[in-house]
């Protein structure tokens, strides 16, 4: 049977990168289950105000929102936007952290350290700061939450695209830590890898994937992942086109020198087809669980 999301109408959810997008989806989504808002994101001089003219729509419709015009690399937005969360509403128990920019694109050798700097400025170290702000009303709400939407080029790669790879490479992995660190304290923490045809995303989408590929289509598992019914923690899932399934970062079974067998680099180059057999991968909580697998299986080929 499927959880019911109805009873957390209460629910105060903080979005950043909000103005448009999936950002937007992700807000509207939650409006729509009643859940109270704090919608994020940057006015730019000239431009509308995206924020506040989302938070007038939710409004509008019935819905409560307060728009943040912070922008996310401010030293101060973390403060500023639970400082809204807390003076709206009196708590916060969700935040999707969806503020990012995908950058130029270009071959590695003609990407200037700018860019790269650029990119872990706002990608990465903005998140941190609004994480350290959120931190003590996601404590105290009981069942916080945390979601840090990522990208598959942090898990896989991304040809032309390397300062957005390495960028969202440091996310994922940041999140997974909290999520064992944050385990005690009931805040779950996952990472969203979301595919859909944004503004942002269109330049480098190559194939006609019509209607399909929407915000809205990747909405639902961003509520869900924030939602008190999640139970999920240190998780990454990808959502597309109302498809989705989880990734992990996964390791063979591998494979040791028998007995008193010399170890060189002939040898593993003579066995790198066993040693990197993946049909029986499996997949760790963090890397100490990993470091003690290896362990494990050194110490029974010794026995």
């Amino acid at each position: 049977m499927d959880e019911d999301l109805s009873d957390q109408g209460r629910r105060v959810v903080l979005v950043t990168g909000a103005g448009k997008g999936l950002g937007r989806a992700f807000a509207l989504a939650w409006a729509g289950r009643g859940a109270r808002l704090v919608v994020n994101n940057r006015r730019r001089d000239g431009a509308p105000d995206s924020a506040r003219h989302l938070a007038q729509e939710i409004r509008a419709a019935g819905g409560q929102a307060v728009a943040d015009d912070s922008d996310v690399r401010s030293p101060n937005a973390g403060q500023q936007m639970v400082a809204g969360a807390m003076s709206a509403y009196g708590r916060l128990d969700a935040v999707i952290l969806n503020a990012g920019i995908t950058g130029l694109a270009a071959r590695f050798p003609d990407q200037a350290m700018d860019n790269f700097k650029a990119l872990m400025e706002l990608n990465f170290f903005a998140n941190i700061g609004i994480i350290q702000a959120a931190l003590p009303p996601l404590r105290a709400a009981g069942a916080g939450r945390l979601l840090l939407v990522s990208s598959s080029a942090g898990l896989y790669g991304l040809r032309g695209r390397a300062p957005y790879a390495a960028s969202k490479g440091a996310l994922t992995a940041l999140a997974l830590t909290l999520a064992t660190e944050l385990r005690r304290d009931a805040i779950g923490v996952n990472v969203l890898t979301p595919f859909a045809m944004t503004q942002m995303t269109a330049p480098s989408l190559k194939v006609d994937v019509g209607d399909n590929f929407t915000a809205e289509r990747a909405a639902p598992m961003a509520l869900w992942l924030t939602s008190a019914a999640c139970r999920q923690t240190g998780e990454i899932w990808t959502a597309g086109g109302g498809y989705f399934r989880r990734g992990r970062m996964t390791e063979g079974s591998g494979a040791a020198a028998s007995g008193g067998d010399p170890v060189t680099p002939e040898w593993v180059g003579a066995n790198i087809d066993r040693l990197g057999e993946m049909q029986n991968g499996i997949g760790f909580s963090d890397a100490e669980a990993a470091f003690a697998d290896l362990v494990s299986r050194l110490a029974a080929l010794a026995d």
